[in-house]
């Protein structure tokens, strides 16, 4: 294993902090598989899956069954890690700027895609090589003016010459699920079957500019501008995994969800071994375009009667709000059948509040499709 520190921009004098990678396997492997977690520091359940991780990477490396370099870093975010308000942690959103920390990472697909015009070759393997060299020098010549800019940044060029990259996360109150492209579908499905998503949510482009689109992204619009004339490969795939909700910080889950990766990895490729086998998908691959955001109308206590994981008729109930003043009971349904796999920690709801997700099969929504 290798340690390595990555000095972030301070803000202040004397509020220097960092990002620790861990890397694992061959020095000169030829994949490389990026994990990381608690990029929104509030969300637990990560960084436990990924301290399981480092220990059970450390013994397969000394056991020569690692085949690929794999990085991990179980702290993505020492910034948000230490909001903390009134004893209530905030690390969603940044508290200088308001901005999300899972969104507007650097976009700069044009930038490599007019250093690499001219220079690409019917060999989709050159082109890979071609276009990894241009992003890596494409994202060192970035600079960054804050601390969020540079959080932002170190964690693009670890990930960005990633095969694969795992950005663990998890809702509020939720089931295991995970987004990703329909384009990697096929190459993570057996990740949604070892990990036992009950909702796998897909999406070219969700909007925001979120971590793991940063890199899908960037190679689906070079394959769309030049891939008439040259083979250009999808050459990095991304998956959020949400391992469930907040509360869901425990050893037995994290154990499980360790050895599903562990299993996935194996599967891939990414270290040796007989592969487990396949569990059944619990419920189907659907667009993130379907999913329904579910609101309220009106403020009041929030009394769910539908709990994560539960698959839903169109226009059933999920729950009541109800006003201790007035006694009036609002009831909330949804609209579209479909899997409701998160729901709202709240239990006081204000008007328009969203209140739970349901993955429904068919797409109606377009543009941002994330929440803020």
């Amino acid at each position: 294993m290798r340690h390595q520190i990555h000095d972030l921009l301070a803000p202040l004098p004397g509020t220097a902090r960092q990002i620790h990678s861990f890397h694992f396997g061959p020095t000169s492997a030829n994949g490389k598989i990026y994990i990381q977690s608690s990029l929104h520091a509030d969300e637990m359940p990560g960084m436990l899956v990924a301290w399981h991780l480092k220990q059970r990477l450390a013994e397969l490396e000394a056991a020569g069954r690692l085949r690929s370099e794999i990085v991990l870093v179980p702290v993505a975010n020492p910034v948000g890690l230490e909001q903390v308000l009134l004893e209530v942690p905030l690390g969603r959103f940044e508290l200088e700027s308001g901005q999300n920390f899972n969104r507007w990472f650097v976009d700069v697909s044009e930038a490599v895609g007019n250093e690499i015009e001219g220079q690409l070759s019917d060999d989709p393997q050159h082109n890979l090589g071609l276009i990894r060299d241009s992003l890596r020098n494409a994202l060192a010549r970035q600079t960054a003016s804050t601390q969020l800019q540079s959080l932002r940044l170190t964690l693009q060029r670890l990930a960005c010459d990633a095969d694969m990259v795992l950005d663990l996360h998890c809702d509020f109150e939720a089931v295991a699920h995970l987004y990703t492209t329909p384009q990697a579908w096929p190459q993570v499905e057996p990740l949604a079957r070892y990990i036992g998503a009950e909702a796998s949510l897909l999406a070219t482009d969700s909007g925001g500019q979120s971590f793991d689109e940063c890199f899908t992204l960037l190679w689906w619009q070079l394959k769309e501008r030049f891939g008439e004339h040259f083979d250009i490969p999808l050459g990095s795939f991304s998956v959020t995994v949400e391992l469930r909700g907040q509360g869901d910080v425990n050893h037995p889950l994290a154990s499980l969800d360790c050895q599903a990766m562990i299993d996935y990895l194996i599967h891939f490729g990414a270290i040796a071994g007989e592969p487990a086998p396949l569990p059944e998908l619990p419920y189907p691959a659907t667009p993130l375009a379907g999913v329904e955001p579910v609101a309220t109308p009106v403020g009041g206590l929030l009394v769910f009667n539908a709990l994560p994981g539960e698959y839903l008729e169109a226009g059933q109930l999920i729950a009541e709000i109800i006003d201790p003043i007035n006694d009036r009971v609002t009831p909330v349904h949804c609209t579209a059948a479909g899997l409701m796999y998160a729901r709202s920690l709240r239990r006081m709801a204000t008007a328009g509040m969203v209140i739970a997700h349901v993955a429904g099969a068919e797409a109606y929504r377009s543009g941002y499709l994330l929440s803020p």
